[in-house]
């Protein structure tokens, strides 16, 4: 397994498996905006790869305070292997290096398997605050 920067060119293949792992997708993870998150954030969004085949990805973002985390995706077949945790240990290596002191991202309650796995590399559950969003464009 080979871990590498996630290009434009990988779009297609990393959707693809968010299908997969059954993500919620949404319009910010249209090509466009996932080619800007690219161009925004290089060498922190990543993708895992096999014979030449995506098996896992991750985009990481900062926002020159915090890093983020969004959508760790792992092929289905291939998981508690390994390429989750190597995903995450290569973009907080990368985030460390960027002098980010802490990372944070959000986990949907539809998906409680994964916490177990976070709490495992050292994440800890917060009680103390409340996401809220706002749409500011609708999809086509």
């Amino acid at each position: 397994m080979r871990i590498r920067e996630f290009l434009p060119s990988d779009y297609d293949a990393v959707r693809a498996l968010w299908k997969r792992c059954d993500l919620t997708l949404s319009l910010s993870d249209e090509r466009e905006e996932v080619e800007r998150m690219l161009r925004r954030n290089p060498g922190t969004c990543l993708v895992a790869e096999e014979d030449g085949a995506v098996i896992g990805a991750v985009m990481g973002g900062w926002d020159g305070r915090r890093g983020f985390v969004h959508h760790l995706a792992v092929e289905p077949g291939r998981r508690r292997r390994g390429v989750g945790r190597a995903l995450m240990a290569e973009l907080e290596r990368r985030f460390r290096d960027m002098g980010v002191v802490k990372i944070t991202f959000f986990i949907e309650r539809r998906n409680r398997g994964v916490t177990e796995f976070y709490r495992k590399l050292g994440y800890e559950m917060r009680d103390d605050i409340r996401p809220m969003s706002k749409t500011l464009r609708e999809g086509p």
